[in-house]
């Protein structure tokens, strides 16, 4: 397979982008290059190679779940801008 310079009018369209006729040819020459340098990869032997969803094995590294008290309301709103009848008061994003 390889990228026209159709192609990449195409995706420039598509993306909005204004490219010059240089910026058309140097993409055009760059994409080329890449696709050629994933092509490698077919030449590798994975026949013996199970698929996997992550190269690395992940671990849970959160913490425990515990429950704890709750600081009081009156501190809490020592560092609130404003309140309100016990609440924090902050500007409207509805109208």
């Amino acid at each position: 397979m390889s990228i026209t310079i159709k192609n990449v009018e195409h995706v420039a369209n598509l993306a909005r982008l204004e490219l010059n006729e240089e910026e058309k040819s140097k993409f055009t020459e760059q994409l080329n290059a890449i696709l050629k340098y994933v092509e490698k990869l077919n030449e590798l032997d994975t026949d013996n190679v199970e698929p996997t969803s992550h190269p690395v094995p992940l671990f849970n590294v959160m913490r425990e779940d515990k429950t704890r008290p709750s600081l009081p309301i009156e501190k809490v709103l020592l560092n609130a801008p404003e309140e309100e009848d016990g609440h924090i008061k902050v500007p409207a994003v509805l109208e």
